[in-house]
């Protein structure tokens, strides 16, 4: 049994991530002294509840938006507000924009090249400001702006002189580490990881945003055979670590609480949250574990660990992305859920569950994604549960095109009152 992540959606990964085993693949409390969470929402039938109520809108690849490169000004601005006003019929309550997908940008950045996902040329002008025009128009639409960042991708491809010729990424070449078909920027070198900061909160200083959001990308998922060379790095930097990937996870640990202190800083209403893989390790690995059989584990993989960030207070909301079914004979949605929940319970931190909505089809060859009342079961699942203060659906496309019904049914039973505006 395989699991394909949003990850392979979004970055064209090359195989699936197994979760077979051995295979390859409470009332909600302000974080960290940031101020009330805004959302605002009405629960279907009964009391009015504070929700979450979020979809993704992918720019990679032009998974969700734009539709296609070279599209003009106006063609792209109409798309988008389309997409804001399908939030407002679906009763969400926010949209989570990807802004720099891969060491680029939405917004005329003073550190990296336009998109070439508006334009089909990386670094040509679009002729408006696309990240701009987002917030004024979700805002005026009630919904929340949350501004998603990827870190380290640099390219979905190895060949630098592809890149702008004013891209970071050809001036220091020395940053950059080729993997899996992939450039990144190296996560241990502590100017990269400065530099990284700098260019999201170019966006964070400029914009109202209402929060700064990372998917599941922080080092590379494993790919078989190849080897992320960060030799150097680890030479200059790690000799007080006891292993490699102990100096890794305090390179992950240490960008993100860097950006948690500096997003503070600069606008400290806007709110952090990271959607990562659901999965931080299994009980066989860790007794702390989740009861799961996944291929994948944050902590040992990604070398993210996502359960400190939520200890330690850094993140005001985590996503997990909990992208299978219930009953999922390894990675089951009703032990992730749970797990998670006991995780952020008295830290502070919001839980909001990360919803496979892409996986909602008529021809699954899954029995239980052919089920249009699937998503609803997870929805009804996870009022159970305190911790859980809302649901992210992925991606945006689906959200509008909805091929089996699932999202319609979610909105039925459990949004039939309009979220409370900002």
């Amino acid at each position: 049994m395989t699991y394909i992540g949003r990850r392979e959606l979004l970055a064209g990964a090359a195989g699936a991530v197994a979760v077979a085993a051995g295979a390859g693949g409470a009332q909600a409390v302000p974080a960290g002294g940031r101020g009330p969470a805004r959302p605002g929402g009405g629960g279907g039938g009964g009391a009015a509840v504070r929700e979450f109520r979020g979809m993704w809108i992918a720019t990679v690849t032009n998974l969700d938006w734009p539709s296609a490169s070279g599209l003009t000004a106006r063609e792209q601005r109409a798309q988008l507000t389309a997409l804001l006003d399908t939030a407002v019929r679906r009763r969400l309550n926010a949209v989570v924009l990807q802004v720099r997908p891969a060491a680029d940008s939405f917004w005329p950045s003073a550190r990296e090249p336009w998109s070439q996902w508006l334009t089909g040329t990386q670094g040509k002008d679009p002729g408006w400001d696309p990240l701009g025009t987002a917030v004024t128009e979700a805002h005026a639409r009630g919904l929340e702006l949350h501004a998603w960042f990827n870190p380290y991708r640099v390219a979905n491809h190895t060949d630098p002189s592809r890149l702008a010729a004013s891209h970071p990424a050809r001036r220091n070449p020395d940053w950059v580490v080729p993997y899996g078909g992939k450039l990144y920027y190296n996560p241990g070198l502590p100017q990269v990881r400065t530099f990284v900061q700098e260019a999201m909160l170019d966006a964070v200083s400029r914009y109202p945003v209402d929060g700064v959001h990372w998917d599941d990308y922080f080092y590379p998922y494993p790919v078989e055979g190849e080897y992320f060379d960060d030799d150097d790095a680890y030479a200059e930097y790690g000799g007080s670590f006891g292993t490699r990937a102990a100096w890794r996870r305090h390179n992950t640990d240490t960008l993100v609480s860097e950006m948690a202190q500096r997003l503070r800083q600069v606008r400290p209403a806007a709110r952090f949250g990271v959607s990562p893989f659901a999965v931080w390790r299994n009980r066989d690995t860790d007794p702390m574990g989740s009861p799961t059989r996944a291929g994948v584990q944050t902590y040992d993989d990604l070398y993210a660990d996502t359960r400190k960030w939520v200890t330690e207070g850094w993140l005001d909301y985590i996503v997990p992305q909990a992208y299978w079914h219930i009953g999922h004979p390894q990675a089951d949605y009703a032990d992730i859920v749970p797990w998670w929940a006991r995780t952020v319970a008295g830290t502070g931190v919001d839980l909001y569950v990360g919803e496979a909505l892409y996986r909602c089809d008529a021809e699954s060859s899954t029995p239980a994604w052919r089920d249009p009342a699937e998503l609803s079961k997870h929805l009804t699942f996870a009022k159970r549960y305190a911790e859980v203060r809302g649901h992210v659906y992925f991606s945006a496309k689906q959200v509008v095109a909805d091929p089996n019904g699932a999202m319609a049914r979610v909105v039925a039973d459990h949004y039939q009152s309009v979220a409370a505006p900002r």
